[in-house]
């Protein structure tokens, strides 16, 4: 058994194709590169910002995006925010680092702890003390989504670099159905949000067709400093029900995650013209919310209440 392109081992197998390591890293870069392309994800005039954690698919999205960027002489830096959980977010920041010296990235640092006053650990904490029971999870995304916008916005960038791929999406796209939020899939897509703001950074997703499994393998071929194992956090949410049952969906019916997604972006521009319309501004702290206050302040308001 050797590769179909050339006489090496294979270490992959797409569609019936056996791929060695190194054809399978450009079969996925170039994989990549088109659905940047396709979506227009990248303009030559932007100032990219990649949004890392320091595991496998931000540090994917960052290599790739960064050789992109290189190659149009376009400017790209990386922010990591440390959510103080341990020796888990210690380690992939100290993994971030080395990868942004290896090929000379900017990276930007900020914590929970300077933004907020508290680790999430501690926030989700106090607040449960309180008796606001809110997910780890969702504690993290709206504070991180807060915290990433601002600075991008502060500092003049235009793209805001995430590292969602098929199977996060594909999930979110189950969990709002089966919680009756259809219309909040209008901010998903290859290029994230369904109105436009000038507070508003836009969120792309170069790896929003690859699978989990071939980004793993790819940061694995490429040797990446990174962590493989999942946010101790994570054990608690209701997405983590939801990616077992779509995994073993997957294993039994090959190709479920990318038909949840072909169909699903036939009904995107649907959804999303449903939702235009005058974008709403907090009345705290003024950032771009859909409702009067945004859930930022009204988390931090729960935790000082």
């Amino acid at each position: 058994m050797v590769c179909t392109n050339c006489n090496k081992n294979p270490v992959i197998t797409i569609s019936g194709v056996k791929l060695c390591s190194d054809c399978f890293i450009r079969y996925f870069e170039r994989k990549v590169k088109r659905t940047v392309r396709q979506y227009e994800l990248v303009d030559p005039k932007d100032k990219v910002l990649v949004a890392a954690s320091g595991g496998k698919d931000s540090t994917a999205a960052l290599y790739i995006l960064n050789k992109l960027c290189k190659q149009r002489r376009q400017k790209l830096e990386a922010v990591i925010i440390d959510l103080g959980i341990g020796d888990y977010s210690k380690k992939n920041l100290t993994n971030l680092r080395k990868v942004c010296k290896k090929y000379k990235i900017k990276l930007h640092e900020f914590s929970f702890k300077e933004e907020f006053g508290y680790s999430l650990c501690y926030i989700k904490s106090v607040l449960k003390g309180k008796g606001f029971d809110i997910k780890s999870c969702t504690v993290c995304g709206v504070l991180r989504r807060y915290v990433l916008n601002k600075f991008a916005r502060a500092n003049g960038f235009t793209k805001l670099v995430t590292g969602h791929n098929l199977d996060d999406e594909s999930q979110t796209v189950l969990m709002n159905q089966f919680k009756g939020n259809i219309w909040l899939s209008a901010k998903l897509g290859p290029m994230g949000g369904a109105v436009k703001s000038k507070r508003f950074i836009p969120r792309i997703k170069p790896l929003y067709f690859c699978p989990e499994k071939e980004i793993e393998l790819y940061s694995k071929c490429m040797k990446f400093p990174v962590l493989y194992k999942r946010c101790p956090c994570i054990v608690e949410a209701y997405r983590n029900r939801v990616r077992v049952m779509l995994n073993n969906f997957e294993q039994e019916n090959p190709g479920t995650k990318n038909g949840i997604i072909n169909s699903f972006l036939d009904v995107l521009e649907f959804l999303k013209s449903k939702q235009k319309g005058k974008v709403k501004y907090c009345t705290n702290c003024g950032e771009p919310t859909t409702a009067k206050i945004c859930k930022t302040c009204e988390i931090l308001s729960k935790l000082k209440s």
